[in-house]
Parts: structure tokens; C-alpha cells; sequence
């Protein structure tokens, strides 16, 4: 009978007591595990027609996802236990390991749809591009730390992260791999600009960068048939305009609330990459315009997370942190942007992934470290800011002991 009270007691002081704060940030938690979870119902729903006619095994994509999302999981736990301080000495390493990584697939790697974009190893194909730019945005993190006075008050400062993404850049566009440059180069510029570039520098870059992107689409029939079907898909509907139109079609018969979850006809290898660059139309398809909503929200409450995370450690001159965050948010943003863009025919068609939502086993490791990487500089800011307060509350108790 005292043993019952006890734990009734128990839980009414459960119930009636806040929380303790938490050194870590839980929405951003349970944002990413979301976002995994729909991707996983997604892939699932996606790839079983695809799945059944290579391997006559339906869920053969979706187990595949399944191992991935926990392969995923034990790198981003792995990641959350490096301080930010090793992040930033192992920049400058993950990046000469990502340019070694760009070469070697150049060399060795493997051809799909006419793009050498992949490593084979075995279990899993590494596509570099994605490691490269978590690297890239860990160099420029730590180089704005070390050079942040010269990237403010002169045009070299400005330029030489610059030369390491034209670099990048090189090694991308002979894959080819249009998308990943443009990813990078606008988080790159939007990493500049919160360190407090010029805004001349930025027009003079941004129409440079317009300009040259301009030239390689003209420099590629293909590139120009992406933009020419994207401009009007339905002149040439079962050639060049094949996938957008597939596409628009999957989201005209989603409708407000959708045709029901597993309810996609477009996937029924009408719409190409039904499970990885367009499994966003499907999403649109099955679960309407409010399931594509509510996808977004959750992408988008993520990136503000990030963006709110960098904000306050430049506050507290957290600076590494605060730049990698804004980082990591632009990333996001603009690569989801772009995804589900391509998808519904307002930007022309890129293979860039929604982030932890598409299918694909590199995108899925690198997007949850950069979620770790986000945790761990939430989680650094927390303990110092807690150890501040707590270091003033034991001053002032000292204080009033002397009084």
C-alpha cells in the first residue's frame, strides 16, 4: 500500500515539475529523426515497383534505407562526442582526403546515367561530392576564425577560400556534378557574407558566379536540354521533358490531401528516381499539398534551428561554431530548395537529394554528422553559457557570506 502511494507520488512530482534544462538542443532531435522516419515511409512507398522488377524483391530498397538510417545513426553518435576544437584541426585534413576522394573517383569510379559521381566499396557506393562539402564548410569555418579581420577589410581575404572552392569546383564539373558546385558556392558566399565581406564583393561575385554557370550550361547539349525543358517540358513530353512532366503530373493528381499513402501510379516506373532526386513528387502524390507542407515545415524548422544556434555563439564569439551553423543552415535550405524545386518544375532539374529524406547511403551519413556537428556546437554553447551562470551565482553567494 506505502509502496502504491510512493509512486503516485512520484509521478504527480513528474507531472507537476518542469523539466531540467537540457544541454542539448531536442527539438533539433527530434526534427531529424522526423525527417529520417518520412524518408523511410517514402523510400519505402517509392521503390517497391523499381525494387520488384532489378531484384523481384519489393522492399529490397527500402531494407537497404533501413540499414543505412542505422549506419547514419552510429555516425552521428560518433561525430557528437568530437569537441568542436577537433573539428576545426581536422578541417584542413578532411579536406586534402576529399580532394584525394574527387580525383580518385575520376579515376575509378563508377557511371550512372553517363555521370561518374561514385566510389564502390563494396557494401556502399561513396559519392565524394557529398563528403566534400562538409569539408569545405569545416576549411571555410576554421578559416574565417584564423583569417576574420582580413576577410573584412581586403579583397585576398575575400578570394582565397574562393580559389579552394574554384578548385572543388574543377574536380566536380568533370563528373559532372553541376548541382554540388552551385550548393557550394552559395553557402560558401552566404558563409562570407555573416563574416562581414563587402557587399561590392558580393555583387562583383555574384555576377561573376551567374555568368560562368551561364557559360558551362551553354558549353553542355545536355544542360541546355535540362533548361529548355524546364522553360516548356510539355514541347517534348517523352523525350527531354519526360521527367518533369511525370513529375507535374504527380503533384496535379496529389491534390490537397493526396491519393493516400502507397496510392502513387507515377512511381509505377512512369517517373524516373521515383525513390531518390524525386521522391518528394511521390510524397506530393500520395500525401497532397499538405503533406508536402508539413515536409518543408520540418526542413525548414531544422534550418532555422541552425541558423538560431550560429546566431547566439557569434553572440557569446563562439566563432567557429556560430560560422559552421550558418553553414550547415544555408546548406539545407538551399539544397532542399532546389530538390523540390526541380520536382515541381521551378528550377531545372539537379541530382541533389532532400536532405535526410531521399534514398542514398552517402547523403544520409553526411547530413546526420552535420546534424551531430550542429548538436555539438548547441550542446558546447549550453555548457558554457551554464558554467558562466553558475560561476556568477557562486561569486555573488561568496559575496553575501563576506557581508
Amino acid at each position: 500500500m506505502m509502496s502504491a502511494k510512493w509512486e503516485d507520488m512520484r509521478v504527480l512530482r513528474w507531472l507537476s515539475r518542469p523539466a531540467p534544462t537540457a544541454l542539448y538542443d531536442r527539438h533539433l532531435v527530434w526534427l531529424s529523426f522526423g525527417l529520417m522516419m518520412v524518408g523511410l515511409i517514402m523510400v519505402s512507398s517509392a521503390s517497391i515497383p523499381v525494387s520488384t522488377r532489378l531484384v523481384d524483391q519489393p522492399f529490397y530498397f527500402a531494407m537497404r534505407q533501413g540499414v543505412y538510417l542505422i549506419g547514419a545513426l552510429i555516425i552521428a553518435a560518433m561525430a557528437l562526442q568530437i569537441p568542436l576544437a577537433r573539428w576545426q584541426q581536422l578541417s584542413i585534413p578532411m579536406l586534402f582526403i576529399s580532394l584525394g576522394l574527387l580525383v580518385a573517383v575520376l579515376v575509378v569510379g563508377r557511371s550512372v546515367n553517363g555521370a561518374v559521381r561514385w566510389l564502390p566499396l563494396g557494401v556502399i557506393n561513396l559519392q565524394p561530392a557529398e563528403v566534400a562539402k562538409l569539408s569545405l564548410f569545416l576549411f571555410i569555418a576554421g578559416y574565417l576564425v584564423r583569417r576574420h579581420g582580413e576577410v573584412r577589410e581586403s579583397y585576398t581575404g575575400f578570394l582565397k577560400p574562393l580559389a579552394v572552392l574554384v578548385i572543388i569546383a574543377g574536380l566536380l564539373l568533370l563528373q559532372p556534378d553541376l548541382g554540388s558546385v552551385v550548393v557550394m558556392f552559395v553557402t560558401t558566399i552566404g558563409m562570407l557574407f555573416i563574416a562581414g565581406a563587402k557587399l561590392w564583393q558580393f555583387g562583383v561575385l555574384l555576377f561573376s558566379g551567374l555568368g560562368l554557370v551561364g557559360l558551362l550550361i551553354v558549353a553542355e547539349p545536355y544542360r541546355v536540354a535540362r533548361v529548355t525543358s524546364f522553360l516548356d517540358p510539355w514541347q517534348d513530353p517523352f523525350g527531354s521533358g519526360y521527367q518533369l512532366t511525370q513529375s507535374l503530373m504527380a503533384f496535379g493528381r496529389g491534390d490537397w490531401w493526396g491519393q493516400g499513402l502507397g496510392n502513387s501510379i507515377q512511381k509505377l516506373e512512369y517517373l524516373p528516381e521515383a525513390h531518390t532526386d524525386f521522391v518528394i513528387a511521390v510524397l506530393a502524390e500520395e500525401l497532397g499539398l499538405v503533406g508536402v507542407v508539413a515536409v518543408l515545415l520540418m526542413v525548414f524548422a531544422l534550418v532555422f534551428r541552425a541558423l538560431f544556434i550560429g546566431k547566439r555563439c557569434l553572440e557569446a564569439n563562439q566563432l567557429f561554431g556560430g560560422f559552421l551553423a550558418f553553414g550547415i543552415g544555408i546548406w539545407f535550405a538551399f539544397q532542399a530548395l532546389v530538390n523540390v524545386g526541380a520536382a515541381a518544375g521551378i528550377v531545372p532539374t539537379k541530382g541533389l537529394t532532400l536532405p535526410l529524406v531521399s534514398y542514398g547511403g552517402s547523403s544520409l551519413f553526411i547530413m546526420s554528422t552535420a546534424v551531430a556537428i550542429l548538436l555539438r556546437i548547441d550542446y558546447e554553447y549550453r555548457l558554457e553559457t551554464s558554467q558562466a551562470h553558475q560561476r556568477i551565482v557562486t561569486h555573488e553567494k561568496r559575496k553575501r557570506t563576506k557581508t
